[in-house]
């Protein structure tokens, strides 16, 4: 189970990894917060986790409906 989960962390990464590629938003959307300071830098993505959250929560719903 372990290793199954490994393996589905790291395609996400590569997943996440190929979406950053592209000139989609994500992780850069109105909302998010970004702080540079002189020697820091503090990034909170507020708005993309609320967005990522709405959507993977549909979409299992849907698989919820789908399966009864």
């Amino acid at each position: 189970m372990l290793l199954f989960f490994g393996v589905v962390l790291v395609a996400i990464g590569l997943v996440l990894i190929l979406v950053g590629r592209t000139n989609l938003p994500i992780g850069r959307l109105p909302g998010d917060i970004l702080y540079r300071g002189k020697h820091t830098t503090f990034y909170f993505p507020l708005a993309t986790s609320i967005l990522l959250s709405v959507v993977i929560s549909v979409i299992l719903y849907l698989i919820g409906r789908i399966r009864h």
